[in-house]
């Protein structure tokens, strides 16, 4: 693996690990009482996630370019397939992190809603008492929320199904378009901007079908109607389905990159 290649798979992991973690701040929500802040935290961490993948665009059009100046393009199959491989394993790593997050995310609220000062709260995070905290309050996720998965769920099969379809059109969208333009150089550049047609899909569905789901549920707990066990329970159907996505986008990703090549051409 060269530098570049590391990089795009950093950033790719980091984008991942960031998106992962917002279910994170839905509990913590739940446990302070803070609704809005914490549905300002979720948000803030899911537009940073979605808008953060174009930042990928530049890195691997840049890969492929040379590939092609120079003929050497083989490569790049199994490259982006690493790629892939990274948003799974951060997908992964994020949801086993998310038990010491939401607690994370408790603090953060509590502190913020002391101080009201973005500066403040990043100060205190990184200074020595708040490392600490972040130490000791590091968990891993019980055995049960694994067996309970077969109780049931705040949410139906039909948002799961979706979700899983979302996330991996998130995740192999600019890659495939990226890809296309390699498979045939001539339309290069209408299919490095048919991503964009992608992920404003995949975006819409998550904004419109699945969020909202999540928002309602939320507020039915605070009612009582929903015992948060349910809603945790929900949360981690959410984040396998995440994970889920992220693998299907393997094998979606040559299917979609000659899909985008038809409509390339189409235009």
């Amino acid at each position: 693996m060269d530098i570049q290649l590391a990089v795009i798979c950093s950033l790719t992991f980091a984008i991942q690990l960031i998106g992962a973690l917002a279910y994170a701040a839905r509990i913590a929500g739940i446990r302070t009482g803070r609704i809005a802040m914490s549905f300002a935290l979720f948000n803030v961490l899911v537009l940073l996630s979605r808008l953060s993948n174009g930042f990928l665009g530049p890195f691997l059009a840049s890969r492929i370019e040379s590939a092609l100046a120079q003929g050497t393009g083989e490569h790049l199959l199994g490259d982006f397939r690493l790629v892939l491989l990274s948003a799974t394993g951060a997908t992964i790593a994020g949801t086993l992190l998310i038990p010491t997050a939401q607690r994370w995310f408790c603090s953060a609220i509590g502190q913020f809603q002391e101080h009201r000062s973005i500066s403040r709260l990043l100060l205190h995070a990184f200074a020595r008492g708040g490392v600490s905290y972040l130490r000791k309050t590091a968990t891993a996720p019980h055995l049960t929320h694994i067996k309970d998965l077969t109780k049931p769920r705040g949410v139906s099969w039909q948002v799961i199904v979706l979700n899983v379809l979302a996330q991996a059109l998130l995740t192999v969208g600019v890659i495939a378009s990226l890809y296309a333009g390699y498979l045939y150089p001539e339309y290069r550049v209408t299919a490095s901007q048919l991503s964009a047609i992608v992920n404003g899909l995949a975006t819409l569905m998550l904004f419109i079908l699945i969020d909202p789901q999540l928002s309602v549920m939320t507020d039915d707990v605070i009612a009582g109607k929903v015992s948060e066990p349910i809603f945790r329970r929900t949360i981690v159907w959410l984040s396998l389905s995440r994970i889920a996505g992220t693998v299907i986008a393997q094998l979606l990703f040559l299917p979609a990159a000659w899909l985008v090549v038809i409509a390339a051409q189409g235009f």
